[in-house]
Protein backbone atom coordinates (compact mmCIF):
# COMPACT_ATOMS: atom_id res chain seq x y z
CA UNK A 1 0.00 0.00 0.00
CA UNK A 2 1.43 3.52 -1.27
CA UNK A 3 2.16 5.36 1.78
CA UNK A 4 -0.32 7.88 3.08
CA UNK A 5 0.05 11.68 4.33
CA UNK A 6 0.30 12.60 7.72
CA UNK A 7 -3.36 14.28 7.58
CA UNK A 8 -4.88 11.02 6.13
CA UNK A 9 -3.52 8.73 8.81
CA UNK A 10 -4.59 11.01 11.78
CA UNK A 11 -8.12 10.22 10.10
CA UNK A 12 -7.78 6.90 9.76
CA UNK A 13 -6.93 6.60 13.76
CA UNK A 14 -9.66 9.01 14.46
CA UNK A 15 -12.16 6.53 12.92
CA UNK A 16 -10.20 3.27 14.38
CA UNK A 17 -9.78 3.56 18.19
CA UNK A 18 -6.51 2.15 19.70
CA UNK A 19 -5.29 1.82 15.91
CA UNK A 20 -1.63 2.15 15.06
CA UNK A 21 -0.56 2.72 11.52
CA UNK A 22 2.84 2.98 11.16
CA UNK A 23 4.84 5.72 7.99
CA UNK A 24 3.28 3.54 5.21
CA UNK A 25 -0.91 3.44 6.08
CA UNK A 26 -0.57 0.01 6.90
CA UNK A 27 -1.33 -1.42 10.15
CA UNK A 28 1.13 -2.09 12.55
CA UNK A 29 2.24 -5.74 13.52
CA UNK A 30 0.67 -5.01 16.93
CA UNK A 31 -2.65 -4.74 16.07
CA UNK A 32 -2.80 -6.06 12.32
CA UNK A 33 -3.36 -9.45 13.48
CA UNK A 34 -6.43 -8.80 15.29
CA UNK A 35 -9.68 -6.77 14.54
CA UNK A 36 -11.55 -4.75 17.49
CA UNK A 37 -14.51 -6.36 18.61
CA UNK A 38 -17.60 -5.22 17.01
CA UNK A 39 -15.64 -3.78 14.03
CA UNK A 40 -17.72 -3.97 10.47
CA UNK A 41 -16.90 -6.53 7.68
CA UNK A 42 -15.67 -3.21 5.71
CA UNK A 43 -13.77 -1.85 8.27
CA UNK A 44 -9.87 -1.85 6.26
CA UNK A 45 -12.15 0.30 3.63
CA UNK A 46 -13.15 3.04 5.93
CA UNK A 47 -9.98 5.19 5.62
CA UNK A 48 -9.57 5.08 1.54
CA UNK A 49 -12.52 7.50 0.54
CA UNK A 50 -11.31 10.08 3.34
CA UNK A 51 -8.17 9.96 2.01
CA UNK A 52 -8.80 10.34 -1.64
CA UNK A 53 -10.92 13.53 -0.43
CA UNK A 54 -7.96 14.90 1.56
CA UNK A 55 -5.33 14.03 -1.14
CA UNK A 56 -7.44 16.02 -3.91
CA UNK A 57 -8.09 18.71 -1.38
CA UNK A 58 -4.33 19.42 -1.06
CA UNK A 59 -4.12 19.08 -4.97
CA UNK A 60 -6.13 21.62 -5.48
CA UNK A 61 -4.90 23.94 -2.31
CA UNK A 62 -1.42 23.73 -3.70
CA UNK A 63 -2.92 24.29 -7.69
CA UNK A 64 -4.33 27.44 -6.01
CA UNK A 65 -1.26 28.34 -4.77
CA UNK A 66 0.72 28.55 -7.69
CA UNK A 67 -1.97 30.03 -9.39
CA UNK A 68 -1.76 33.02 -6.86
CA UNK A 69 2.15 32.97 -7.39
CA UNK A 70 1.88 33.43 -10.92
CA UNK A 71 -0.56 36.00 -10.68
CA UNK A 72 1.70 37.96 -8.64
CA UNK A 73 4.86 37.60 -11.03
CA UNK A 74 2.65 38.66 -13.73
CA UNK A 75 1.94 41.98 -11.68
CA UNK A 76 5.51 42.33 -10.87
CA UNK A 77 6.48 42.73 -14.27
CA UNK A 78 3.37 44.89 -15.01
CA UNK A 79 4.32 46.96 -12.85
CA UNK A 80 8.08 47.12 -13.94
CA UNK A 81 6.94 47.43 -17.43
CA UNK A 82 4.69 50.73 -16.45
CA UNK A 83 8.12 51.90 -14.36
CA UNK A 84 10.26 51.72 -17.73
CA UNK A 85 7.20 53.43 -19.71
CA UNK A 86 7.11 56.05 -17.08
CA UNK A 87 10.80 56.72 -16.95
CA UNK A 88 10.45 56.79 -20.86
CA UNK A 89 8.37 59.33 -20.85
CA UNK A 90 9.95 61.65 -18.62
CA UNK A 91 12.95 61.36 -20.42
CA UNK A 92 11.03 62.56 -24.02
CA UNK A 93 9.43 65.10 -22.02
CA UNK A 94 12.93 66.81 -21.05
CA UNK A 95 14.87 65.89 -24.40
CA UNK A 96 11.43 68.09 -25.83
CA UNK A 97 12.44 70.77 -23.80
CA UNK A 98 15.83 70.96 -24.40
CA UNK A 99 15.57 71.14 -27.95
CA UNK A 100 12.90 73.87 -27.93
CA UNK A 101 13.37 77.04 -28.03
CA UNK A 102 11.17 80.47 -28.80
CA UNK A 103 11.50 82.05 -32.33
CA UNK A 104 10.67 85.56 -31.47
CA UNK A 105 13.25 86.89 -29.18
CA UNK A 106 9.75 89.40 -27.46
CA UNK A 107 9.28 86.45 -25.97
CA UNK A 108 11.78 85.81 -23.72
CA UNK A 109 10.49 87.10 -20.28
CA UNK A 110 7.82 85.46 -18.20
CA UNK A 111 5.95 86.97 -14.61
CA UNK A 112 2.68 86.23 -14.77
CA UNK A 113 1.70 87.92 -18.32
CA UNK A 114 1.73 86.34 -21.54
CA UNK A 115 4.92 86.97 -22.95
CA UNK A 116 8.30 85.21 -22.43
CA UNK A 117 9.46 82.67 -20.08
CA UNK A 118 11.16 84.30 -17.49
CA UNK A 119 9.74 85.02 -13.93
CA UNK A 120 9.24 88.57 -13.40
CA UNK A 121 7.59 88.92 -10.33
CA UNK A 122 9.05 89.42 -6.85
CA UNK A 123 12.57 89.22 -8.31
CA UNK A 124 16.26 91.39 -8.08
CA UNK A 125 15.93 92.57 -11.45
CA UNK A 126 18.79 95.15 -11.22
CA UNK A 127 19.96 96.99 -14.72
CA UNK A 128 18.29 94.25 -16.92
CA UNK A 129 17.74 95.11 -20.32
CA UNK A 130 14.44 95.10 -21.50
CA UNK A 131 15.09 97.27 -23.91
CA UNK A 132 12.33 97.67 -27.15
CA UNK A 133 10.73 93.82 -26.08
CA UNK A 134 7.07 93.51 -26.21
CA UNK A 135 6.29 93.30 -22.60
CA UNK A 136 2.09 93.54 -22.45
CA UNK A 137 0.52 93.11 -18.98
CA UNK A 138 3.46 91.59 -17.84
CA UNK A 139 4.13 91.23 -13.89
CA UNK A 140 6.75 93.14 -12.66
CA UNK A 141 4.71 93.59 -8.98
CA UNK A 142 7.21 94.48 -5.77
CA UNK A 143 10.16 93.38 -8.00
CA UNK A 144 13.71 95.46 -8.04
CA UNK A 145 14.50 97.15 -11.10
CA UNK A 146 16.84 99.51 -10.52
CA UNK A 147 18.82 100.88 -13.20
CA UNK A 148 16.85 98.76 -15.81
CA UNK A 149 16.52 99.62 -19.35
CA UNK A 150 13.27 99.34 -20.70
CA UNK A 151 14.10 102.15 -23.53
CA UNK A 152 11.09 101.44 -26.24
CA UNK A 153 9.48 98.64 -24.51
CA UNK A 154 5.75 98.21 -25.07
CA UNK A 155 4.03 97.76 -21.48
CA UNK A 156 0.45 98.23 -21.77
CA UNK A 157 -0.86 97.20 -18.84
CA UNK A 158 2.04 95.77 -17.41
CA UNK A 159 2.12 95.92 -13.25
CA UNK A 160 4.72 97.96 -11.52
CA UNK A 161 2.72 97.73 -8.48
CA UNK A 162 5.36 98.13 -5.28
CA UNK A 163 8.38 97.85 -7.90
CA UNK A 164 11.51 99.89 -7.64
CA UNK A 165 12.50 101.97 -10.68
CA UNK A 166 14.99 103.92 -9.39
CA UNK A 167 17.06 104.93 -12.33
CA UNK A 168 15.36 103.37 -14.68
CA UNK A 169 15.58 104.05 -18.30
CA UNK A 170 12.26 104.33 -19.65
CA UNK A 171 12.31 106.69 -22.77
CA UNK A 172 10.03 106.00 -25.12
CA UNK A 173 8.21 103.36 -23.18
CA UNK A 174 4.31 102.78 -24.14
CA UNK A 175 2.90 102.93 -20.32
CA UNK A 176 -0.73 102.72 -20.82
CA UNK A 177 -2.94 101.66 -18.50
CA UNK A 178 0.26 100.20 -16.66
CA UNK A 179 -0.22 99.96 -12.88
CA UNK A 180 2.11 102.49 -10.90
CA UNK A 181 0.62 102.30 -7.45
CA UNK A 182 3.39 102.53 -4.77
CA UNK A 183 6.14 102.02 -7.59
CA UNK A 184 9.36 104.24 -7.04
CA UNK A 185 10.41 106.01 -9.80
CA UNK A 186 13.08 108.25 -8.46
CA UNK A 187 15.52 109.69 -11.28
CA UNK A 188 14.09 107.24 -13.62
CA UNK A 189 13.86 108.61 -17.57
CA UNK A 190 10.47 109.32 -18.65
CA UNK A 191 11.65 111.01 -21.74
CA UNK A 192 8.36 111.08 -24.36
CA UNK A 193 7.09 108.17 -22.81
CA UNK A 194 3.13 107.34 -22.85
CA UNK A 195 1.41 106.75 -19.71
CA UNK A 196 -2.06 107.42 -20.83
CA UNK A 197 -4.02 106.08 -18.11
CA UNK A 198 -1.74 104.31 -16.12
CA UNK A 199 -2.83 103.68 -12.18
CA UNK A 200 -0.80 105.90 -9.42
CA UNK A 201 -0.95 106.42 -6.03
CA UNK A 202 -0.49 108.76 -3.63
CA UNK A 203 3.14 107.05 -2.79
CA UNK A 204 4.14 106.73 -6.55
CA UNK A 205 7.13 108.56 -6.07
CA UNK A 206 8.91 110.05 -8.80
CA UNK A 207 11.42 112.47 -7.14
CA UNK A 208 14.28 113.86 -9.58
CA UNK A 209 12.77 111.99 -12.39
CA UNK A 210 12.90 113.46 -15.92
CA UNK A 211 9.55 113.97 -17.42
CA UNK A 212 10.01 115.83 -20.74
CA UNK A 213 7.47 114.66 -23.25
CA UNK A 214 5.73 112.54 -21.40
CA UNK A 215 2.18 111.94 -21.61
CA UNK A 216 -0.04 111.60 -18.16
CA UNK A 217 -3.27 111.85 -19.76
CA UNK A 218 -5.98 110.99 -17.84
CA UNK A 219 -3.54 109.81 -15.08
CA UNK A 220 -5.06 109.96 -11.18
CA UNK A 221 -2.31 112.42 -9.69
CA UNK A 222 -3.16 114.07 -6.14
CA UNK A 223 -2.71 117.46 -6.02
CA UNK A 224 0.67 117.98 -4.10
CA UNK A 225 2.00 115.37 -6.83
CA UNK A 226 1.00 117.60 -10.11
CA UNK A 227 2.39 120.64 -8.60
CA UNK A 228 5.61 119.16 -7.57
CA UNK A 229 5.51 117.22 -11.92
CA UNK A 230 4.16 120.81 -12.75
CA UNK A 231 7.25 122.52 -11.46
CA UNK A 232 9.64 120.51 -14.28
CA UNK A 233 7.56 119.66 -16.60
CA UNK A 234 8.09 120.54 -20.73
CA UNK A 235 8.08 119.45 -24.04
CA UNK A 236 5.68 117.41 -26.67
CA UNK A 237 4.86 113.56 -26.74
CA UNK A 238 6.58 112.74 -30.40
CA UNK A 239 3.71 109.95 -30.67
CA UNK A 240 0.53 111.64 -28.94
CA UNK A 241 1.41 115.14 -29.90
CA UNK A 242 0.22 115.92 -26.44
CA UNK A 243 2.55 118.88 -23.94
CA UNK A 244 3.45 117.38 -21.03
CA UNK A 245 2.12 120.58 -19.05
CA UNK A 246 -1.00 119.90 -21.00
CA UNK A 247 -1.75 116.42 -19.55
CA UNK A 248 -0.75 117.20 -16.22
CA UNK A 249 -2.93 120.45 -16.36
CA UNK A 250 -0.36 122.61 -14.66
CA UNK A 251 -2.24 125.59 -16.38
Amino acid sequence: MAALPTICLSAIRALIPGGSWDATGAPSSASSSAQPSGAPSSYNSLPVTSCRNVDKNLYYKEADEKSREVDHAERDYEFAGLQRFGRASLVAIAAASLCYSSPDPALAFRGGGPYGQEVTRGQDLTGRDYSGLTLIKQDFKTSILRQANFKGAKLLGASFFDSDLTGADLTDADLRGADLSLARLSKANLTNANLEGASVTGNTYLKGSIITGADFTEVNWRDDQRKELCLIADGVNPVTGNATRETLLCD
